[in-house]
């Protein structure tokens, strides 16, 4: 406990673990409506022309919900790897703290 309150143990990896399964369930939630709108354009008037309405709409749809989930992934891994090389970092301080030499003047 004495870890999480001196910030020597940082909370940051499951936390953002959850922010993005939550992420994920937002960008889901969208690509529900864009199937939903399709089906819907596809149902409002029985005639070809909105059937051929609704396949570009379910396409486009898709492929957004796709744009979307790869930007969220990449963003999440970005933070994740800022937070792993802080956590590196703390460890060559401690490795060069035991060692016992000064640090180096800048």
């Amino acid at each position: 406990m004495w870890d999480i309150l001196t910030f020597e143990k940082l909370l940051t990896g499951p936390v953002v673990h959850l922010i993005y399964w939550s992420g994920l369930g937002i960008i889901a939630l969208i690509g529900f409506s864009a199937i939903g709108a399709a089906i819907g354009l596809a149902i409002r008037e029985a005639s070809l022309i909105s059937l051929l309405l609704a396949i570009p709409v379910l396409v486009g749809g898709l492929l957004i919900v796709t744009a979307l989930t790869l930007i969220w992934r990449g963003t999440c891994e970005f933070y994740v790897a800022i937070f792993r090389i802080s956590d590196d970092l703390r460890s060559l301080r401690k490795y060069e703290e035991s060692r016992g030499e000064p640090p180096p003047a800048f």
